[in-house]
């Protein structure tokens, strides 16, 4: 299944309490759910004022799908094209 990384432009994303982003993931959660297997939430990154996330979908239309109905911007979406890591440089 392709993998996506999904920017999200919040405001003041890296001060959010931790009952905040437990709130949040339950909401993520409940919708991914609803919209069965062919999207998984991998994790996130959460950064001053941006939340990155990493998800398998089936297309790009779920990831979409999954922000509206869970009220969560997706500013910028990228299909994974390729993944390094050190291990690459052996």
């Amino acid at each position: 299944m392709p993998k996506f990384v999904i920017e999200r432009e919040i405001a003041g994303a890296g001060k959010l309490s931790s009952a905040e982003l437990k709130m949040i993931s339950k909401k993520s959660c409940g919708v991914l759910s609803s919209l069965g297997p062919s999207v998984q939430w991998i994790e996130s990154f959460v950064t001053p004022d941006k939340i990155y996330c990493i998800y398998h979908a089936s297309d790009e239309s779920l990831v979409r799908r999954h922000a509206e109905l869970g009220g969560f911007p997706a500013n910028k979406i990228s299909m994974v094209s390729s993944i390094i890591d050190p291990a690459t440089a052996e």
